[in-house]
């Protein structure tokens, strides 16, 4: 072998090294450049991020396969227009299983491309990512047993009401007591699981939490028709996909296929699919209709965080 064969063959073996380390770290770089758009179209991936359990927005059945749920169908329709655009009818979709913890980390130094789950678009967390339009709205709000005769909020005065240990709804549900100058017990559970058994053994007359997380509990219960949701709610919470701050191209993409897909039914279809009908693994229907804020958020679809 010649020293000039030789020398040929250690440049490409160092380009070959160098191409290796530069696809098996794509974080970095894209969490620099930014352009999500340019990313998909070189790596015929598009990266998303999901739940394992938040039923029914992104939630597993199993150990293997990606997330289903309403938020996994409305993120389909992005990978769709993305397929579109970029000419890519092969795009591979990559999950990543993200935690409140970790979900704005990942999506900063490019894991994920798209957060696709239950996330609530604040002001503080705007200052580090961009959102989408609303995709769904939840509001903090009160459940009971129909032989409580509770029928709306006034009735809890000199009833007990259970909340989640730790939740924000604690804080709100006393701050409504307040201004009311209603009076109440309070019990707590550990999880949400234990504090509708509060509710459910009559240990309670009322539950607060988030309306739709209540409403999959009732789904779930052994006599669902025992009990009701009160119509009052303590606050409304936007649930939006984050993506990266600044990535202009591809929140433009992202946006102008929601909006589409809000306007023209497809968004109400797929919430009647996951809230109004049967549903994966064991077929549970939360008969939940849809609320009117989210009629009005998909309406006038918008990023407004709170």
């Amino acid at each position: 072998m010649t020293s000039s064969s030789h020398l040929r063959r250690t440049l490409a073996s160092a380009l070959a090294t160098a191409a290796l380390l530069a696809l098996g770290q794509p974080a970095t770089a894209w969490s620099q450049t930014r352009d999500t758009l340019q990313k998909i179209r070189e790596t015929g991936v598009i990266a998303l991020g999901g739940r394992d359990a938040s039923f029914p927005f992104s939630y597993k059945v199993g150990a293997e396969g990606a997330p289903i749920g309403y938020s996994a169908d409305l993120c389909q329709k992005v990978v769709d227009a993305v397929k579109t655009k970029l000419n890519l009818p092969q795009l591979k979709v990559e999950y990543t299983i993200v935690t409140p913890a970790n979900r704005i980390a990942l999506l900063q130094n490019g894991t994920i491309d798209l957060e696709c789950s239950t996330t609530t678009h604040t002001l503080a967390r705007a200052q580090q990512v961009d959102f989408a339009p609303t995709h769904f709205v939840a509001s903090i709000a009160a459940a009971t047993r129909r032989n409580t005769g509770v029928l709306q909020m006034a009735h809890l005065d000199g009833k007990t009401v259970a909340t989640v240990t730790g939740s924000t709804s604690i804080q709100l549900l006393r701050a409504w007591r307040r201004n009311e100058q209603v009076q109440f017990g309070e019990v707590s559970g550990k999880d949400t699981a234990e504090t509708f058994l509060l509710l459910s053994t009559g240990r309670a007359q009322a539950m607060i939490l988030e309306d739709v997380q209540l409403a999959g509990l009732i789904a779930r219960s052994a006599a669902p028709t025992d009990f009701l949701i009160l119509e009052e709610r303590l606050r409304d919470e936007p649930y939006a996909f984050m993506l990266r701050k600044g990535d202009t191209a591809f929140k433009a993409l992202v946006d102008e296929t929601l909006t589409r897909v809000f306007k023209n039914g497809e968004a109400a279809e797929l919430y009647a699919k996951w809230f109004t009908r049967p549903v994966p693994p064991s077929g549970v229907n939360l008969a939940y209709p849809m609320p009117a804020a989210l009629k009005a958020a998909l309406a006038n679809p918008a990023a407004k965080g709170i």
